[in-house]
């Protein structure tokens, strides 16, 4: 017995002092901090986020390309709402019931408690038709956001949209919330992380009719928004409207670089769209418009589609050819060979013909010749002459992407040993004459439009180029600016070579 009574003790002291800690927990809670007193007499504790507006674009000259306006998200916390006219409240948003309906069932889903944005980007007018009215209807309140605006119908391809992260963005990106926006494509991408800015919070204390009646704890916890930082590109406005009115009505692209500082004047794809249809409650319907078009208006032409360069490539193969000693400034080749010859000149011209003119005629043979020497006809030495060709060309950028600014930019193609093996089943069952396309920028070479205007700049510096680029500065609100550096890049081509080639591109404008 006395075994079983001093369990009896034990099993007693352990509920009594359960019982003690409940008591001074209840005390605590109730009594000493008052935090949660407060908390009851008002209905909830509401986390708002801050958002801040994202940073502006200007173009060289200080032409504001993109700003922001005013608009809403109306919020819900499932978990808050009371009974209320639907029909009425979706008058008051100007939105069908089903899209209410259905963000709110996506809302209660995510979470009952947690605030999820039910109608987004409502504009000023809008909500001001709602505000006086919100108190009948616990459980939504308003967001204040700010959306982008377009002054000018220019550029839309360079500046990008924004638009609302998904699951995948969030999962990657834990900065980002759902309801959150992103820069999807352009500068609007690229410079996101300046753009955007930081988000901020307050915390404050709502009664049981969605009122707020002042912060909590007196905003000990809160965090202010930091400002997006602001962009000034490096595109002239006026000759950017200039080159898209000369452009209306075709297909293709115009990139324009200033070869002494690698800064992109003009930046062009067209057919292009109205960048402010991709804003507002419009957009999704907007872009998918936009997407079925059969002109592909959202393709970007200057940097996503990769394209034979033609003619334009013989200046490329011509320096690397000078630059091994495949040939000199006075070899020269003649037009009038066999029947046989896979390539011709398409119009008449003097024979035999120099570098300097067969850059002015354009003539295929003298650069069909020109790869013959440079790679060899020999198949057992072609692999190693190609690969020392094909590293004379790539130094100019070709096959590869050239600037950090270009989202979405493609590598375009200059074709690998490995490539040709498998084409040709094996090593040793190709030479420069299976190849010889590439002599006129034929064949398996691909380039975008961006890749051949900073070849054009290389070609004018004698050898090098600095990156190119979009944008020359980022700035705060409070006027501090930080000028962007990009890398200075040099070819491996000798600078005593460029003159004759440009001497040759001079001729073909002016004789």
């Amino acid at each position: 017995m006395d075994k079983y009574a001093k369990r009896k003790y034990v099993l007693g002291a352990v509920i009594l002092l359960v019982a003690v800690v409940y008591v001074i927990k209840l005390l605590d809670l109730q009594v000493l901090d008052d935090t949660w007193t407060k908390s009851s007499e008002s209905n909830a504790i509401r986390r708002q986020v801050n958002y801040p507006a994202r940073g502006l674009i200007f173009d060289r000259n200080g032409v504001q390309l993109v700003r922001n306006k005013a608009a809403y998200n109306m919020m819900v916390v499932p978990g808050d709402l009371k009974p209320f006219d639907t029909l009425e409240f979706c008058r008051l948003l100007k939105i069908e019931p089903a899209e209410l309906i259905d963000g709110i069932k996506k809302a209660r889903a995510y979470s009952p408690l947690k605030p999820s944005v039910v109608v987004s980007q409502l504009s000023p007018e809008v909500y001001a038709g709602i505000q006086e009215k919100l108190l009948k209807y616990p459980g939504f309140y308003p967001e204040p956001r700010t959306l982008r605006e377009y002054p000018r119908n220019i550029a839309a391809h360079m500046l990008g949209y924004v638009g609302e992260v998904d699951a995948k963005v969030i999962e990657q990106y834990p900065y980002y919330a759902m309801g959150d926006y992103i820069g999807i494509t352009g500068l609007e991408r690229s410079y996101e992380q300046e753009l955007r800015g930081r988000k901020g919070v307050n915390f404050v204390l709502v009664d049981v009719h969605n009122r707020v009646k002042g912060p909590y704890q007196d905003g000990e916890r809160d965090t202010m928004s930091v400002l997006g930082k602001d962009l000034t590109a490096t595109i002239d406005a006026e000759l950017q409207e200039y080159a898209e009115l000369l452009m209306s009505n075709k297909r293709g692209a115009v990139v324009a670089i200033e070869p002494e500082t690698g800064e992109v004047l003009c930046y062009l794809s067209v057919p292009s769209y109205n960048p402010n249809l991709l804003v507002g409650r419009e957009r999704a319907a907007n872009y998918n418009k936009l997407l079925v078009d059969s002109f592909k208006p959202l393709i970007n032409r200057a940097i996503a589609p990769e394209y034979p360069p033609g003619s334009t490539f013989k200046l490329v193969n011509g320096l690397s050819a000078l630059q091994m000693g495949a040939i000199t400034t006075s070899t020269a080749f003649s037009c009038n060979g066999p029947a046989s010859y896979p390539m011709k000149c398409t119009h008449f011209h003097q024979s035999p013909i120099t570098i300097q003119g067969a850059i002015r005629e354009s003539c295929n043979v003298f650069f069909m010749e020109t790869l013959f020497r440079a790679v060899g006809l020999n198949k057992y030495q072609s692999a190693e002459n190609y690969n020392n060709w094909r590293r004379h060309v790539m130094s100019f950028g070709l096959g590869q992407v050239v600037g950090k600014d270009f989202y979405g930019e493609k590598p375009g193609r200059i074709p690998s040993v490995a490539m040709y093996n498998q084409i040709y089943k094996g090593a040793n069952t190709w030479n420069a004459n299976t190849i010889r396309s590439l002599a006129i920028g034929q064949g398996e070479i691909n380039v975008t439009p961006l890749q051949l205007a900073n070849m054009a700049a290389t070609i004018a510096n004698h050898g090098w180029y600095i990156e190119p680029h979009l944008v020359k500065a980022v700035s705060t609100k409070s006027g501090e600016v930080e000028q962007l550096h990009f890398e200075r890049r040099q070819t491996i081509i000798d600078e005593k070579h460029f003159e004759v080639v440009i001497q040759g591109m001079q001729d073909a404008v002016e004789r």
